[in-house]
C-alpha cells in the first residue's frame, strides 16, 4: 500500500481535483490510501464560522456558512454533469446541520465546538473527491477517519492512542475491498465518539499514522513545490532542492520551523523505516525529495529556516543573585502559562535570555508575572535564522545589514537572533 496526502492547495478548484485524479491514474496497479485536507482556505473559513457563532453574530455566521456552501457547490458543478448526483444531497445536509447551530445552545468548551465544526472541511472535501473518483473507478471508498484514528479528549491538539488506532485500522482494512480509500487528514475521534483535531496542518501527521498502522510501502506528500527546498523562496533567493535527506535531518528542519512537513509526521515513519516523498502535484513526473534512513547526503547543502516577529526577553533577578535551577524552574513555569513558544535560550550568571514566538497580550501577561521578582527587558520585531550545516560564508550572507543580538552554535547548527538595520 502507498499513502498519498493532498493538501488544500491541491484540491482548491474543480480543475485541481481533476489533476489529483490524473496523478492517481498513474498508480493503477497500487493500493492507495489517499489523505485529503479541506479545500483551499476552508479551514480558515471554518475557524471564522466558529468565532462568529460564539460571538453570536448571526448575520456573519450565516454569511460565512453560505460562502463555504457556494464555494463547494462551485467545485461540484465543475466536476459533475448535473446536481442529481447523491453527493449534492450529502453536502447540502452538512451545511443544513451547520446553519442550524445558530439556534442551538452553545457548549461552554470552545475547543470542543471548534473541532466539531472545523473538521467538516475535511469531511466535505473527501465526500466530493471520493464521489468524483467513483465516476471512473468502481473500487473507491470514502473512509471516515473518525472511526479509526482514536485520540484522547484534548480538543484542537489531540494525542493519538496508537494501540487502539492500530486495532481499529486493521479492522478497517479487513472490512473493505477498496483499491483507493479516501479519508480525512487532521481529524480523529475520542472513545465517546466525539470528533477531535490533531492541530493545524495535521493532515501530514494523519498520513504518517496510517502508514505506520498499515506498514505502508511509502508516503507521498503532494505539494505546490518541487520538493523540500533548503530555504523558503519568500525569504531567500537561489534556493536548492534537497534530493535526499535523512529522517533525522527532516526532524531537525521541521523542529526549527521548516514548513514543508508537519513536525510529528516523521517519527512514525522513521520507526518503521517507511520512506517519505515530497513531490509536486504541478509536475508529478519530477523526482521530488526522498526522506529516508541514510544520513550520507544531509550536509551537502546548507539549509535556512527564517522566522519573523520574534521577541527576545532578558530576565534578571532583582537581588542580582545567580540564575540557578530554582530560578529557571520558576521562569519556565511562567513561560508555559504565558502561551509563548520558546525558540532559543541562553543564560549567564545573573541573566536568562529567551527568544519567543509570542503575541502582544501573551507578552504583557508574561512580563507582569515575572516583574515581582525579576527585572525584565525585551526587544520585539526581531528575526531568527537557523542554518543547518553552516559555514562562515552562509552566516555572513544572512546577517548582512543586521545587528546580531544572540548567537548559538553547535557543530551542525547556528541560530541567530538579529535586528534589521534597514
Amino acid at each position: 500500500m502507498k499513502v498519498f496526502k493532498f493538501g488544500g492547495a491541491s484540491v482548491k478548484t474543480a480543475n485541481a481535483v481533476k489533476n489529483v485524479k490524473s496523478i492517481l491514474d498513474q498508480f493503477k496497479n497500487d493500493e492507495l490510501f489517499v489523505v485529503v485536507s479541506a479545500m483551499g482556505k476552508t479551514t480558515n473559513a471554518m475557524e471564522n464560522i466558529v468565532k462568529a457563532l460564539y460571538e453570536k453574530n448571526t448575520d456573519d455566521f450565516c454569511a460565512l456558512v453560505e460562502d463555504r456552501r457556494e464555494f463547494h457547490l462551485d467545485i461540484m458543478n465543475g466536476l459533475f454533469e448535473d446536481s442529481s448526483h447523491p453527493v449534492f444531497d450529502e453536502v447540502e445536509e452538512i451545511f443544513t446541520e451547520l446553519i442550524a447551530q445558530k439556534d442551538e445552545r452553545l457548549v461552554e468548551n470552545y475547543n470542543y465546538q471548534y473541532d466539531q465544526i472545523v473538521s467538516l472541511g475535511e469531511v466535505l472535501s473527501t465526500k466530493i473527491i471520493s464521489a468524483y473518483l467513483s465516476l471512473f473507478e468502481n473500487d473507491v471508498c470514502w473512509t471516515d477517519a473518525r472511526t479509526f484514528i482514536r485520540t484522547n479528549n484534548a480538543y484542537r491538539k489531540a494525542e493519538v492512542d496508537w494501540e487502539r488506532t492500530q486495532k481499529l485500522m486493521s479492522a478497517e482494512l479487513k472490512s473493505g475491498e477498496c483499491r483507493i480509500s479516501v479519508t480525512q487528514g487532521f481529524i480523529g475521534h475520542t472513545k465517546e465518539g466525539f470528533t477531535t483535531t490533531l492541530g493545524r496542518e495535521g493532515s501530514d501527521f494523519t498520513a504518517g499514522i496510517i502508514a505506520y498502522c498499515t506498514k505502508a510501502e511509502s508516503v507521498t506528500i503532494w505539494k505546490d513545490v518541487p520538493g523540500m527546498l533548503n530555504a523558503d523562496p519568500k525569504w531567500f533567493e537561489n534556493t536548492v532542492k534537497l534530493d535526499k535527506i535523512s529522517f533525522k535531518e527532516a526532524i531537525e528542519l521541521s523542529y526549527y520551523g521548516a514548513s514543508v512537513i508537519h513536525p510529528k509526521t516523521i517519527k512514525p515513519l522513521q520507526n518503521k523505516n517507511i520512506p517519505l516523498y515530497i513531490k509536486s502535484f504541478l509536475d508529478p513526473e519530477a523526482p521530488g525529495t526522498i526522506i529516508q534512513a541514510s544520513t550520507e547526503n544531509d550536509d551537502l547543502v546548507p539549509s535556512f529556516i527564517f522566522k519573523i516577529d520574534q521577541v527576545l526577553l532578558s530576565i534578571t533577578p532583582k537581588d542580582f543573585s545567580f540564575v540557578v535551577e530554582e530560578n529557571l524552574s520558576d521562569i519556565f513555569k511562567k513561560l508555559a502559562l504565558s502561551g509563548g513558544h520558546i525558540n532559543v535560550m541562553q543564560n549567564s550568571a545573573v541573566s536568562f535570555s529567551v527568544c519567543l514566538d509570542i503575541n502582544k497580550d501573551e507578552l504583557n501577561h508574561l512580563v507582569e508575572m515575572l516583574s515581582d521578582e525579576y527585572e525584565v527587558r525585551y526587544n520585539d520585531n526581531l528575526e531568527l535564522v537557523t542554518i543547518r550545516h553552516y559555514d562562515q560564508a552562509t552566516i555572513d550572507r544572512v546577517t548582512k545589514g543586521r545587528e546580531i543580538l544572540m548567537e548559538q552554535k553547535t557543530r551542525q547548527t547556528v541560530r541567530i537572533v538579529m535586528r534589521n538595520l534597514g
